[in-house]
């Protein structure tokens, strides 16, 4: 028997010894008004006190004041988890948040059954609710779609395969969750969830449940086409990831992983041209394929004009200011906010001496490059809270612009433990190579597209972009 199907058989049991509500008594009427489900930031948390698979999370969290938690960090969707003997949940928990807080979205999360179900959730005042494809065949998911729909609720319809994809197609439900968790032996396989997203064929909200730890994973969701996530153990154990999760959703300032992950292609890398100190020289760059413009707001012979981002508005490209943070807390210059609060800028690339800790506090969508001494400073890398850092050559007392590879050995251990964004001694040269040898997922080239300073070299410029194009080719 898989742990499904015996928590099906536990349930049926106890309804018919103690009848839906499971020993909580709830009015026969809502007392409460629907709360539309699915606004942004669609980041729905979990209140999850153990599982299966995970075992004791927190046992004896009190769900208001985790709900509380959740509030205070801005989010809008809440997900309950009712069950009790395998997640430690109960009807009471979904009852006590609602009328705590009544303006919050709240989805029940159980392993719904009948009509039944579906009227003791509506009386305790979920908004949505949780129908699981694998439980029921396609006339009883429809029945019980149906009645949730006519009752005013919203319904997360969750798969988990080819045959579930097909009961769901069936429906053609708004909101459509894939879960990568196998319900047999709830393994969690992420991979899974964007093989069947793929497949969806209908117009639907897809929400990512299960395996969602981080800001990188949130941002993978999105650039998958995903416009939700669903996320337990990592904010009942981690509070701080709901920022980090936030400012992947709406940064303030836009979706700017969500955009630049939507430009990635099959064996060609991200490019970022740097150093931009021209008009001409961003066009060129962006005609020619570049994914993201950096435009250096620092004490460097490449420094751009505050101007020139806001004469770019034609060109379709990401930009990106690189600063060096100063000041605790992090701030940067009244300048380059204005250029970012103008929708001007898409992003920060903080090239100084910043800590992981100031960047934790900071709100703008951002990044940091690491200029790499030693394999010291791979370990640094991970502590960063921005789904990619960007790499660079060490050089004392030059910050960026060093024309320097970065040396391989580092190279090659970086990429063996991270997404590899690199920078440092790129161009028309060797760009090729670096492409073929080291498969990087961004390359940022500056100073070797150069005739001076931030003057772009329009023949090295339309050079780099070719041999780019042949490495992918093969």
């Amino acid at each position: 028997m898989s742990i499904l199907e015996e928590i099906i058989k536990n349930r049926k049991d106890k309804i018919r010894r103690k009848g839906h509500g499971l020993g909580v008594k709830l009015p026969r009427e809502r007392n409460f008004p629907l709360v539309p489900f699915g606004r942004d930031p669609f980041i729905i948390c979990e209140i999850k006190r153990r599982s299966p698979s995970k075992g004791v999370i927190a046992l004896h969290v009190d769900a208001v004041r985790q709900a509380q938690i959740y509030v205070e960090r801005g989010i809008k969707s809440v997900s309950v988890l009712t069950e009790e003997d395998y997640f430690s949940g109960s009807l009471n928990d979904l009852l006590a948040v609602k009328k705590s807080f009544p303006h919050l979205s709240l989805l029940r999360k159980d392993f719904i059954l009948d009509e039944e179900d579906i009227d003791f959730s509506y009386w305790a005042g979920a908004d949505a609710l949780l129908l699981i494809a694998k439980i029921h065949d396609v006339y009883t998911l429809t029945r019980l779609y149906r009645k949730a729909k006519l009752l005013g609720m919203e319904v997360l319809l969750e798969v988990h395969d080819e045959e579930d994809l097909e009961k769901a197609r069936r429906l053609k439900p708004d909101y459509t969750g894939i879960n990568s968790r196998k319900l047999r032996d709830f393994h969690v396989d992420p991979d899974l969830a964007f093989q069947l997203a793929g497949r969806i064929d209908w117009s639907t909200c897809m929400v990512f449940e299960s395996g969602i730890s981080s800001m990188e994973d949130a941002s993978r969701a999105l650039a998958g086409g995903f416009s939700g996530v669903l996320v337990g153990e990592g904010v009942m154990r981690n509070s701080s990831l709901i920022t980090k999760l936030y400012s992947v959703f709406v940064g303030s300032w836009g979706p700017f992983w969500q955009k630049l992950f939507s430009q990635k292609k099959e064996g060609k890398p991200l490019t970022k041209i740097c150093g931009i100190t021209r008009r001409e020289d961003a066009t060129l760059a962006a005609e020619r394929g570049a994914d993201v413009l950096g435009f250096i707001f620092a004490d460097s012979p490449r420094k751009a004009p505050f101007e020139l981002p806001k004469r770019l508005g034609h060109l379709h490209v990401l930009k990106v200011g690189v600063v060096t943070g100063c000041g605790i807390p992090l701030s940067i210059d009244r300048e380059v906010k204005d250029l970012l609060t103008g929708g001007f800028l898409d992003a920060i690339q903080f090239h100084g001496a910043e800590s992981p800790q100031e960047l934790d506090r900071f709100s703008f969508p951002c990044y940091k490059a690491v200029r790499m001494k030693d394999e010291r400073d791979l370990e640094l890398i991970a502590l960063y809270p921005c789904p990619r850092v960007l790499i660079d050559t060490y050089v004392p007392g030059i910050p960026g612009g060093t024309g320097r590879r970065v040396p391989e050995k580092l190279v090659l251990k970086a990429r063996a433990r991270y997404p590899l964004w690199l920078a440092g001694g790129i161009g028309p040269l060797n760009v090729r190579e670096i492409v073929e040898k080291f498969q990087p997922e961004l390359i940022d080239s500056s100073s070797h597209l150069e005739n001076a300073p931030g003057i772009k070299d329009h023949h090295k410029v339309e050079k780099f972009f070719k041999e780019v194009e042949i490495a992918k080719a093969l």
